[in-house]
């Protein structure tokens, strides 16, 4: 990659501008970099490339590890991939991946649209393993400065923590990306230990405990996919442990998956939602909630019942749906290890006490705030009456003065773009549609290339 702008000292030198710099590599920010890649391809002749790179502190590529239980499936269709819904003809699509790795025949015969979450897995990584001199890994962002010229703010200077670096080193770009994923959501007061787990771990954490060689129970608490999920898994893994479901509805809510819901995830559906007034926003969030929030498939809600029915009828009742009930309490016990959960009965106020092996919250994520990542940019961006940024229909954040220099947003957009910002539905398109706004923002491409001197002062 081109080298990185040190601090500046002495005269002025030349440094190297990205056209753009994603900040995260996980599903959105990788769409993008499939998107540049393609675009570059396919570029007229002697027409410059776009000059990309991506920043991502983990050291590998991953996405939700801790939840690739093996007969997971995906909730959206293989078709919704990262390209295809951009570029059908890309190479690299679902089917291109499925190609390359000689099972193509067999998941056509298969006769699904769900692929297993942890197959999909391995086609993020396959797209990945294809973008190296794209991305940096163990890099994180520790601030953002802008690069006045002109009297206008023309560039970022993006300073990154790298792993192999002594101290912060800073990279200059037009356009900053930023795709920074989702963080845990934990009940207030509730602080995760080795026996108090949110999802995320979920995979790491229940392989140490499975040398334990007698766990006797375990309380997930949450009513949507990932309770569920784990619900199912701990049951079938340790046939002599008791696992039991706490959620305060009565019981497992199924996902309205069916095929006019599902338009809330269309494109043209966030269009829709961007022009429509807070109010009708507010209405459309609350109707379509059910498509993606605590709710199930209803084949696992199926098999869910079926067990409790079946121990029911065999006496042994391994398996405890606990519901209208809300965990108030989660503490170490004695000495054995263990841990206390204390659940209170919405109904009845009755507090029952749960000694456990281990307490896993699947209770859901919230997007990272982008602000926080912007650092001492943060004062450029624009915000709204109900203290959310203003963010364009092509996701570029509204800012409190004219710039040339572009930042943009995927994933935190839910308030301005719809229910399917932080999903996999619109992923390609999305990543289109920044690109084109990157390119519309910047017509000859020159701007984007030149370059300017280390340490230009404010104007």
């Amino acid at each position: 990659m081109p080298p990185a702008l040190r601090a500046p000292s002495g005269t002025p030198e030349p440094v190297h501008v990205h056209d753009v710099l994603g900040v995260g590599f996980g599903p959105s920010n990788l769409a993008l970099a499939l998107a540049i890649d393609e675009h570059n391809s396919r570029r007229p002749e002697g027409a410059p490339a776009i000059d990309a790179l991506f920043l991502e502190k983990q050291d590998r590529f991953g996405w939700h590890r801790g939840m690739l239980l093996d007969d997971a499936t995906m909730q959206v269709s293989f078709l919704k991939d990262l390209v295809t819904m951009r570029n059908p003809t890309s190479a690299y699509s679902f089917v291109a991946y499925l190609h390359a790795c000689g099972r193509l025949i067999d998941f056509m015969n298969h006769k699904t649209l769900f692929p297993l979450r942890i197959e999909f897995h391995d086609y993020l990584e396959w797209a990945a393993n294809q973008m190296t001199h794209l991305v940096a890994y163990g890099a994180e962002v520790v601030d953002v400065l802008p690069v006045h010229e002109g009297g206008v703010v023309a560039a970022f200077d993006v300073a990154v923590r790298e792993r192999d670096e002594p101290g912060p080193v800073v990279h200059r770009t037009r356009n900053i990306v930023i795709a920074a994923g989702l963080e845990l959501r934990m009940p207030p007061g509730i602080e995760r230990s080795a026996r108090v787990w949110h999802n995320r771990d979920f995979l790491r954490r229940v392989e140490a405990l499975e040398r334990d060689p007698s766990p006797q129970r375990f309380v997930v608490v949450g009513a949507g996919q990932s309770a569920a999920e784990i619900t199912a898994y701990l049951h079938r893994e340790f046939p002599t442990t008791e696992v039991c479901a706490v959620f305060s509805r009565f019981g497992y809510s199924p996902a309205d998956d069916s095929p006019f819901a599902n338009r809330i995830f269309d494109p043209a559906a966030v269009d829709a939602y961007y022009d429509a007034p807070p109010a009708v926003k507010q209405m459309l969030l609350a109707y379509h909630r059910n498509t993606n929030y605590s709710v199930v498939d209803a084949e696992l809600i199926d098999d869910l019942y079926r067990r409790a029915y079946q121990e029911k009828v065999t006496g042994r009742e391994r398996l405890r749906i606990l519901r209208a009930c809300r965990l108030v309490d989660v503490r170490d016990g004695d000495d054995d290890g263990r841990v206390v959960a204390t659940l209170k009965c919405l109904s009845s106020g009755e507090h029952t006490r749960l000694d456990a092996d281990a307490v896993i919250f699947a209770t859901g994520y919230r997007p990272v705030c982008p602000l926080g990542l912007l650092g001492s940019a943060r004062a450029l961006c624009a915000v709204g009456a109900d203290g959310m940024l203003c963010i364009g229909r092509d996701y570029r954040v509204g800012t409190t003065c004219e710039i040339p220099a572009g930042i943009y947003l995927q994933g935190a957009t839910e308030h301005t773009h719809g229910i399917g910002s932080t999903l996999l539905s619109n992923t390609a398109v999305r990543a289109g549609e920044i690109l084109d706004s990157i390119l519309g923002h910047d017509a000859t491409g020159e701007g984007a290339r030149q370059l300017v001197a280390a340490g230009a002062p404010p104007a």
